[in-house]
């Protein structure tokens, strides 16, 4: 679809404007490229849910004038925008999204990037944050790898279109580029569970790795780590950001992950609370310090839906355990159910006390440390009493890692 340049670089400057007074983007260079780099030729199909509790999504119409301005009005908004779609017979998922803008920029500022740089891309997606570093850097010194051929060669195509030409390839992000190394700087638009060791060995020393750890399903940020000789250190951003999993497959080809299943066989606990029961999403920070101690696989969500809306919460973790909490309150306490050996919610509230005993920290005072063998998350410095180790060779945190700042 050709869309006028009177439609849309008012729109992206705009957009620019708005970053900058938001202090999502500060240097001219990257003002620059928002304003520059056509964002809707990367996004030619959005999809939105229809509603907050219902998982349908549809496409923006864009077959009408109104419909095209809508969508242009989307495409250059501090807007995330879901893109592509993987369907199943079982499953509709999201195969392919473009992140919001602001992020965007502010991980690229947090690059801290320098003429003749070379950076390496993890999770092409659309190819607008290639375009952005191709409009900053030059196409020569941009690298970029996604699992998925078919939106990689869209990208491919995409990219050519305006006259850059980076090098793309279609690949398990986890291996980066070893063919292309060395790099002085790593972008990683998706979350791992631990920073895969072939990134930081394809980093030069001195140069910076930016990524999205998770430790489990929304638990974790971005961090941004330098490389030393021997490790790979640095602070997590002091604003929440959160990105798609890496995957190692094809959406299409991806094994369709069963959510683990509560034990129902265990007889529920039935007491009271006065902790959210909105905290896995409304505080960050809490369900990331319960992470440690959840296990590698967790189901979150709503449940008891009452009139299309849910009526508690509900978490179920890999080894059967699960809790529902009421949303509603009587006086500031909610009704709690749980059952299995991790006492789940108790978990969480023991989160909440230690966080509040370790003085509210937010995200700039916890840190990553990875070295091959070992990686961990410190509080304040590196060599901190307050340590979670993290499990290695890419898989989530198992129970049997105990972070050592206990809660019990």
């Amino acid at each position: 679809m050709t869309v006028p340049a009177q439609d849309w670089m008012p729109r992206a400057r705009r957009l620019a404007d708005q970053l900058l007074a938001a202090g999502k983007l500060r240097s001219a260079a990257w003002w620059d490229a928002v304003c520059a780099v056509p964002r809707h030729e990367f996004v030619p199909e959005v999809f939105r849910q229809e509603h907050a509790y219902d998982a349908t999504l549809r496409r923006l119409d864009t077959t009408t004038e109104q419909g095209r301005a809508h969508w242009l009005d989307q495409v250059y908004s501090n807007t995330a925008l879901l893109t592509a779609l993987a369907q199943t017979p079982e499953l509709t998922t999201a195969r392919s999204s473009s992140s919001m803008p602001g992020l965007m920029t502010r991980m690229l500022e947090a690059l801290d990037l320098r003429e003749g740089h070379r950076v390496l891309e993890i999770g092409t997606g659309t190819g607008y944050n290639a375009a952005l570093l191709c409009h900053r850097l030059s196409d020569t010194n941009v690298f970029s790898v996604d699992i998925e051929p078919d939106l990689v060669e869209l990208a491919r195509q995409r990219l050519a279109r305006l006259g850059y030409h980076p090098t793309l390839v279609a690949g398990d992000g986890a291996a980066g580029l070893p063919g292309h190394a060395p790099f002085d700087r790593v972008i990683a638009t998706c979350a791992v569970s631990t920073l895969p060791w072939a990134w930081v060995r394809q980093t030069r020393p001195g140069g910076i790795i930016l990524t999205d750890l998770k430790t489990t399903l929304g638990a974790g940020s971005l961090v941004r780590l330098t490389r030393h000789t021997d490790r790979a250190e640095g602070r997590f951003d002091p604003t929440y950001a959160g990105f798609m999993p890496l995957r190692h497959h094809p959406a299409n080809h991806t094994p369709l992950r069963q959510r683990p299943r509560r034990n129902r066989s265990w007889e529920p606990e039935h007491r009271t609370t006065t902790l959210d029961p909105r905290t896995p999403w409304d505080s960050p920070l809490v369900w990331f310090l319960a992470s440690f101690h959840l296990g590698t696989d967790i189901s979150l969500g709503y449940c008891r839906f009452t009139d299309g809306k849910p009526t508690a919460t509900s978490i179920t973790t890999d080894d059967g355990s699960w809790a529902e909490v009421t949303l509603t309150t009587a006086n500031g306490v909610y009704q709690v159910a749980e059952a299995g050996p991790r006492h789940i919610w108790r978990t969480i509230e023991r989160a909440r006390t230690l966080w509040g005993t370790l003085g509210h920290p937010g995200w700039d005072r916890f840190g990553l440390t990875a070295t091959e063998h070992r990686q961990h998350v410190w509080l304040d410095t590196p060599t901190s009493s307050h340590t979670w180790p993290l499990a290695t060779g890419g898989a989530f945190v198992k129970d049997g890692i105990k972070a050592e700042s206990r809660m019990d």
